[in-house]
Parts: C-alpha cells; structure tokens; sequence
C-alpha cells in the first residue's frame, strides 16, 4: 500500500526546504491520506472492545499451521495476547502471518482489525486481500461473528483499495467479495 503524505509531512517538506512541485504534488494526495484515517478510524471504532475470548490465538494457529502438539498450542496461547488487538506488534502479525488461515471466528474478530491497520500503514509484509475475497462455506464462518458496523468497516477496507492501483490484479476479487460477502446491510 502506497504511503500517503499528512498535513504533517507537508508541513515538514516545507520546513526542510522541498521543491514546489514536491509539496503541490503531496498536496493532491491529501484527500486520499483524509479518506485513509477515515477507514482507520472506522476500523479501530468498529472493533474497540473485541476481546479474544476462547478464540484461537495469533501463536496458537501459527502452531497450529506448524503442527505442532496439542501442549506447545497451549503453550504459544498463553504468550496470546487476549485483551487488547492494538497491542499485537506488527512482528508478530508478519511473522504470524499463516494465522488466518487457522483462526476460529472469535480469533478472527479479535486479529483481523490489527491485520487490516498494518495493510493500511503499508507494515503488513503479506496479502491480506486473499483471505477476504476468497470465500466458501468453511472460510467465511471465520466471519460469522462480524456485526454490521464491523463488517462495514472491513468493506471500508475493500473500497479503499479499490483505488490503489497496486491491487489493480485483485480489483474482479475485491468487486466480487463486495457484491456478494461484504455487500451493504
């Protein structure tokens, strides 16, 4: 995902001296950074609360994917954390990023918000388009537990990349998922 410049960033370019072009140029680009912590916003206000519960932890499904025993899952749950997705650092998503192949729909309520948020601040190394457009019957129970505000939010995800023209490749996936899963209630 493409990195947008702030009223911040603007400010810092002139303070440093850059070109007039350069600003003019970030400048246009500041009602796509508006539209940008928008979703972010949305997203963080849709999931604010969303505790893991009994849900397949981040550590754990990595586990899972590895195969690992039933004891080291429950060892790599209990270094989950469980209360608070905005404290999951970006390594770990990276690092765990197999997970939601192997969440249940509460692990899924609780990880995707801090997943969506690292695509956005272009820190999530992997494709993320993938697990919300491809659904069946067996995926999408992982979004079961998803209500509307919830789900529009993750369609806000969508639409924004509908724009960005490095997903051009999954604009027939992401127009697809939107009319059929992710379509407005």
């Amino acid at each position: 995902m493409r990195k947008y410049p702030s009223p911040d960033d603007i400010q810092e370019m002139r303070k440093n001296g850059y070109d007039l072009i350069t600003i003019v140029e970030a400048e246009e680009l500041l009602p796509r950074w508006q539209e940008l912590e928008q979703v972010k916003q949305k997203i963080c206000s849709a999931f604010a609360g969303v505790t893991l519960q009994e849900g397949v932890g981040l550590y754990q499904a990595h586990g899972i994917d590895d195969y690992a025993s039933q004891a080291q899952c429950l060892a790599y749950r209990a270094k989950d954390e469980k209360l608070n997705w905005k404290n999951i650092s970006i390594d770990d998503l990276n690092r765990c990023n197999s997970s939601l192949s192997f969440f249940d729909a509460q692990g899924m309520l609780f990880h995707l918000p801090a997943f969506l948020l690292a695509s956005l601040n272009d820190e999530y190394r992997f494709d993320l388009i993938f697990t919300l457009t491809q659904l069946d019957p067996h995926t999408d129970r992982k979004f079961s537990l998803f209500n509307a505000e919830q789900r529009s939010a993750v369609r806000s995800y969508l639409l924004f990349l509908l724009d960005e023209p490095d997903e051009v490749y999954h604009y027939p996936d992401i127009l697809e998922a939107l009319a059929q899963y992710w379509q407005e209630e």
